[in-house]
């Protein structure tokens, strides 16, 4: 085909903000994709914890085509049906009383940390701005969010930099109840890190976080933008640890690869977010909406969040076997479908070429830094999908390993 896009294009053409893999993928169904020369890869990336329900799913297209025949955008001046609709799904689920609405994890972040600031302007006075947050966090790439994420790789080259953020060590309570105070307004926390590792949050870490904020009038904030919808095999991560937050972000996920972001907030927080405030354009669209809502209504069931358990299972008990024949992995870390595998000392630094041989042998994966391979699958992935993934990653950690010998 002479107008087929290539490889090369996104070098002659795109900025070159990223290192896509040599192959470009051009159809998907369930757990499994196909590249423009037709070679099939199982996906373990999952659209990087977005493709919720895998691709091409049959609900998300019905809900997708029926809201394109109806209304596409009418801007914030106006609501619409399928949003109203999944606000009031999602209040009946969670800890929430109120929504926002926008179309990505930094923008929900953003506004998390903006309504955040605001309440604590509006209660208690400019004085209190203080944000806590962690290192190795990952919150999003706009200047405020990329300076909460506690990795200077990401931020060092956009300095100066927002202030009045602190960070303290994550899991580590007595760290963080050294620099909590009655000028802190948010703490900023995922209740597993993500780009960090995959390195879940203690529970009494959680606890303790919790009461400091109670009892210094901060609000906490929990980013589930890669942990909520199901991901854990709970709806959010916040049920798991029995932890409720005060706002919470969310994104990825539920729109299922339909742009959509948002935050979850009380009645005591939402009403600092008052008319002229904040903002989108986008935000709140009626096709996210109708999207996002056909995703919770298959997500949010409970046969279907004891499956995403299950899976978890099956892919734990057989790293640990194919660890049994290679010894490349030190631990298994994460709930749900968000696993990470850290590398031994043996082997650090290789998570991406890793990557790049399992790209080979058909199996798409994430990284998490250098030394940690990422799962972050469909939540709806088959058994037999799991299984056919993981004997790919088998032939390729072979192949590793005969390389270095």
């Amino acid at each position: 085909m002479a107008n087929q896009a290539t490889r090369s294009d996104f070098d002659q053409y795109m900025t070159p903000t990223y290192a896509p893999a040599p192959f470009i993928p051009v159809s998907g169904k369930g757990s499994v994709v196909m590249d423009q020369n037709g070679k099939d890869y199982i996906d373990f990336a999952g659209g990087i914890a977005v493709n919720v329900l895998g691709h091409a799913h049959p609900k998300l297209k019905r809900a997708l085509t029926e809201q394109a025949e109806a209304l596409w955008h009418t801007g914030n001046g106006y609501t619409n049906e399928p949003i109203l609709k999944l606000a009031r799904q999602l209040v009946e689920s969670t800890f929430a009383d109120k929504v926002f609405f926008c179309n990505s994890g930094a923008e929900a972040n953003e506004a998390a940390l903006k309504l955040a600031r605001k309440y604590a302007r509006d209660h208690f006075g400019e004085h209190k701005n203080q944000i806590v947050a962690f290192n190795n966090a990952f919150h999003g790439r706009t200047l405020f969010t990329v300076s909460a994420g506690g990795q200077p790789k990401y931020s060092q080259d956009f300095a100066p930099l927002p202030g009045g953020i602190n960070h303290v060590e994550y899991n580590d309570l007595a760290a963080a109840k050294a620099v909590i105070n009655n000028n802190t307004c948010a703490v900023i926390v995922e209740p597993i890190q993500g780009e960090g590792g995959v390195i879940p949050a203690d529970t009494s870490f959680l606890q303790g976080l919790r009461k400091l904020c109670d009892e210094h009038g901060a609000a906490l904030i929990y980013d589930e933008v890669q942990t909520g919808v199901g991901r854990t095999g709970e709806l959010y991560a916040y049920m798991h640890y029995n932890v409720t937050p005060d706002i919470l972000s969310t994104a990825k996920a539920l729109g299922g690869g339909f742009p959509i972001g948002g935050i979850l907030t009380t009645d005591k927080f939402a009403p600092s977010l008052a008319i002229g405030t904040h903002g989108t354009t986008y935000g709140g669209n009626p096709m996210a909406g109708a999207i996002g809502g056909a995703v919770l209504e298959e997500v949010n069931k409970p046969q279907f969040l004891q499956a995403v358990k299950d899976r978890h299972d099956q892919f734990i008990d057989r790293m640990t076997q194919i660890n049994q024949k290679f010894d490349l992995f030190k631990t298994f870390r994460g709930v749900g479908l968000l696993i990470g595998c850290e590398l031994n000392d043996a082997h650090k630094g290789q998570a991406k070429l890793i990557s790049n041989i399992a790209a080979e042998h058909g199996l798409m994966m994430l990284i998490a830094g250098l030394d940690v391979v990422r799962f972050a699958p469909a939540l709806n992935i088959t058994a037999q999908e799991v299984d056919t993934g993981l004997d790919r990653l088998e032939a390729a950690l072979g192949a590793y390993l005969s390389q270095g010998s």
